[in-house]
């Protein structure tokens, strides 16, 4: 989804598509149609504290309990400045909550979209591969190798049998460009490092329950695989390193670690549901960045984003109907697959490109 745009535009699209059914599906929908909400809501102070999935993991963390009556969230949040007057405190406890995070769900799931990816690249380099996470947030998605993955094909399914974590499983539809694909063990991962702009300490059980507040509140699978991720991470700490890719220098850094991460294995700079939080001028910036680090010949870049974040990736694959909620899988700045944003689904739609 984009995080900029009118405010009730935002919340429809939000429960229309990103939840589209339970307790968020209801809530966002009538914000969207709560002219008192959304004029609260336009009171914060920007479009990146506006968002759904914040506000919402924001009312969660301040009370405010989920799956439950819509009246609840409303009176939290037209509420929140009197509350805050009432504790003393210079803003409400929601508005101080939003203020001071970020929408970082850290969704392992995906990863059950992006390793067939990285199946290829490791299959067609034949060594090892090193991981740069742009909006790493806790970095548990780097970490492909220690999960075991089944894909159900049209045709039957593929499963590994290696990892120590758990089991990943996604609906796969079209046609793959080719069986290396499906890896055959785990991945081979020589290196693994982040950036965020606001890195999550694994190690911190505050920052890891704020984690837990962004998974919405019906999905109990989500949160146990979350639980599994943050010990797998925590056994074998990441390295993220905070960094401000809106800026040159946090540019350089991201080209810094790139070098590094090249002494180690083939270069994978990837994201996912992270690049439609930047704004539209800084999102260009940091893609012509990324192309110039693939045509250099530096790094290989995965993106999964919403359909409309990376619009030149988008553009090479068919077109992606307006009903249709998708991200898209992109290699090296083509389009290959579109995907479910928790992972859930991936179809195969430009496999010649890869």
């Amino acid at each position: 989804m984009e995080v900029f745009g009118d405010v009730a535009d935002v919340w429809r699209d939000f429960g229309t598509y990103e939840a589209p059914d339970g307790c968020f599906h209801d809530w966002a929908l009538r914000v969207a149609d709560d002219p008192e909400v959304l004029a609260w809501l336009r009171t914060l102070a920007s479009d990146r504290e506006r968002q759904p999935n914040l506000i919402l993991a924001a009312a969660r963390w301040n009370g405010v309990a989920a799956p439950g009556p819509y009246d609840a969230l409303r009176a939290a949040l037209l509420g929140d400045d009197a509350e805050g007057r009432r504790r003393g405190t210079p803003t409400g406890p929601v508005r101080a909550t939003v203020a001071g995070r970020r929408t970082q769900t850290n969704e392992v799931g995906r990863l059950a979209t992006l390793a067939p990816v990285l199946g290829l690249l490791a299959a067609r380099h034949g060594g090892p591969l090193a991981l740069l996470e742009i909006g790493a947030s806790a970095g548990l998605c780097l970490y492909p190798d220690r999960w075991d993955y089944t894909w159900h094909l049209p045709d039957g399914e593929v499963s590994t049998h290696d990892g120590a974590a758990g089991r990943l499983t996604c609906e796969v539809t079209g046609q793959a460009p080719g069986s290396e694909v499906w890896p055959a063990g785990p991945l081979p991962v020589a290196w693994r490092g982040g950036l965020d702009l606001a890195p999550v300490d694994v190690t911190d059980d505050a920052q890891v329950a704020a984690l837990e507040t962004l998974v919405w509140p019906e999905h109990d699978d989500r949160r146990a695989r979350l639980r599994t991720a943050v010990e797998v991470a925590r056994a074998d700490p990441p390295t993220v390193v905070a960094a401000d890719l809106t800026t040159s220098e946090g540019l350089d850094l991201l080209d810094g670690l790139v070098e590094e991460a090249g002494r180690h294995g083939r270069v994978v700079v990837m994201h996912s549901a992270v690049t439609a939080y930047l704004p539209v001028a800084a999102r260009q910036v940091l893609e012509q960045r990324l192309r110039g680090l693939v045509a250099a010949g530096r790094a290989h870049w995965l993106s999964n984003e919403g359909k409309r974040v990376h619009p030149a990736v988008t553009a090479t694959g068919p077109p992606v109907p307006d009903d249709v909620a998708t991200f898209v899988l992109g290699l090296d700045g083509r389009a290959a697959a579109w995907t479910h944003g928790h992972g859930r689904s991936m179809r195969w739609v430009a496999p010649a490109q890869l």
